[in-house]
């Protein structure tokens, strides 16, 4: 069986891409560096990070870009010989305009090296790219009315106006032809997330509806023109928990339809995992997988009778799941940063961390504050598990309290949880906390401990255990005595989606890491020997 979500922690708008018998989901990323993760899988049911392909300045920079801005809805399919990732690089967020530029590469390979982007429009974001059966290909995207009461954290219908269609010239690397609105969606609106297919000599459109929060759906039509008129799906509604707060995996919608080697059918789409009592997903936005039947009518429907996903469908044939170790355990004894973590928004990683430097060791320049939309060092992983221990040794000497390492729980400049090594003028070197709850605009920092608690030279250990919404950071001086507890129990809760100011506050997911800030700006290295991750 399937066990969804296949890819659990933040991995939204899946894309899925069959090349003979091997599967690839592309997600997106958006502040998080390098941009767009590609899974693999040769049965649906283990998946595997294989690429994450926009990693140099000039296919992605991200700098200044504000949380949840970033990489949007990337889109990979398989055409002439090559894969074409499509995706937006989202420059704004609140406020009435997105400024959403959408890019086109290539790659003989999931794993090779991909093109240099060719730009394909800017007027709306979530493209995706249909290669049709008479070798012509098409563009579309959702279309961005900034004349609406519309802007960050409230999504209005009217500024969703509906899908652009337009030819895509691969020889000349443009659009061709007239633009044309295809599909306005319907009564539920917010309409995005356009996929196109063909069957049977119908056009087949889904799109996403709803918001990403908990009225998403998968919304169906067809038509027998690409560009119309397009007639909805007997239920509109392919895939949607909007109207059953019961289920296990709640706002499901955009996804992407996927035929396998031996005939059976799939939908991708992402989900929330959604906490008691609070209703936050502490893990963000994951992808799904649903099994689906074609009907007499010419329509797709899941295979179970319902619009609503399982967390359980069945796999291909002779699938069998590979469970995962409790443990991801990273000594950085290589001299490239384990595949699980990333960064943020800089191509210069250079500046911000280095596993050469010091063998065996991450070591990172400290930089900007946490939360910087420019330069922080901050390297991380997903948090995976609603239940979760990460761990650390770090080795940093400060010399004022500007200088700042350690270990957080981060979701972007208004969400985490910290607790770090710096210098107090009466403790000396001790251990901090600091936490920003979400308080949008203001991202106020408070300390829960007040000044810290002086602890002695050498490597110190950092520690916290999230435990569904309760976070506990612990200490100890390395090779002297058992972890200590220290602060208050913390409202992991904050780290999620909903946390803040709600659910299309900000919609990317929680991680664990390490991270440095020297606001005096002399750029202060921190090592860690290496980080665990356990789920608990």
């Amino acid at each position: 069986m399937i066990r969804n979500p296949i890819l659990p922690g933040f991995n939204p708008d899946p894309s899925i891409c069959r090349v003979g018998e091997d599967y690839y989901i592309a997600t997106s990323t958006f502040e998080w560096y390098p941009g767009v993760q590609i899974h693999h899988s040769r049965d649906l049911v283990n998946w595997t990070l294989v690429r994450r392909p926009l990693e140099r300045a000039s296919q992605l920079n991200m700098r200044g870009e504000p949380d949840s801005c970033g990489i949007w809805a990337p889109c990979l399919s398989h055409a002439d010989g090559l894969f074409w990732l499509v995706y937006t690089d989202v420059k704004r967020y609140d406020g009435n305009f997105k400024d959403a530029h959408n890019y086109i590469v290539t790659s003989p390979t999931i794993e090779g090296e991909w093109s240099e982007p060719s730009y394909v429009n800017s007027s709306g974001f979530d493209p995706s790219l249909f290669h049709d059966d008479d070798g012509r290909k098409w563009f579309v995207n959702m279309q961005w009315n900034h004349r609406t009461e519309s802007y960050g954290g409230s999504p209005k219908t009217p500024a969703f106006d509906g899908i652009l269609l337009q030819e895509w010239d691969a020889a000349t690397k443009s659009l061709k032809g007239p633009i044309r609105n295809i599909f306005s969606g319907t009564d539920l609106g917010l309409v995005e997330g356009p996929h196109l297919f063909k069957r049977d000599g119908w056009y087949y459109l889904t799109t996403a509806e709803g918001g990403t929060g908990y009225d998403h759906a998968v919304t169906m039509a067809r038509s027998r023109e690409i560009d119309g008129p397009y007639e909805l799906h007997p239920n509109k509604y392919l895939i949607t928990s909007k109207d059953h707060p019961e289920a296990a995996l709640q706002r499901a919608g955009h996804g992407q339809y996927v035929e396998t080697h031996d005939g059976q059918f799939y939908h991708t789409h992402l989900c929330g995992r959604p906490l008691p009592p609070h209703r936050r997903c502490t893990l963000g936005r994951e992808t799904g997988l649903q099994k689906c039947v074609w009907k007499d009518d010419g329509w797709l429907y899941l295979e179970n009778g319902t619009s609503v996903p399982d967390v359980e469908v069945p796999g291909l044939n002779g699938a069998e799941r590979i469970e995962k170790p409790r443990r991801s355990g990273y000594n950085f004894d290589e001299r490239t940063l384990p595949m699980d973590f990333q960064w943020l928004r800089t191509p210069q990683p250079e500046r911000i961390f280095s596993l050469t430097e010091r063998s065996g060791h991450l070591r990172l320049f400290a930089r900007e504050s946490i939360g910087s939309w420019f330069e922080q060092a901050l390297v991380a992983r997903r948090q995976e598990h609603h239940s979760f221990r990460a761990e650390t040794v770090i080795e940093f000497e400060p010399d004022t309290y500007q200088q700042v390492a350690g270990l957080t729980h981060y979701y972007n400049r208004f969400k985490l949880h910290a607790i770090a090594v710096t210098l107090h003028e009466k403790l000396g070197r001790c251990v901090t906390i600091m936490t920003c709850p979400g308080d949008y605009p203001n991202g106020r920092l408070s300390f829960p401990i007040d000044a810290g608690v002086a602890v002695p030279d050498g490597r110190i250990q950092l520690a916290m255990e999230v435990r569904d919404n309760d976070l506990q950071f612990f200490w100890q001086a390395e090779g002297m005595g058992a972890w200590q507890a220290i602060g208050p129990v913390l409202d992991a809760g904050l780290i999620s989606d909903e946390g803040g100011r709600g659910e299309h506050g900000s919609f990317t997911g929680a991680f664990a890491g390490m991270f440095a800030f020297d606001t005096s700006g002399r750029a202060k290295i921190a090592d860690f020997d290496w980080f665990n991750y356990d789920e608990l």
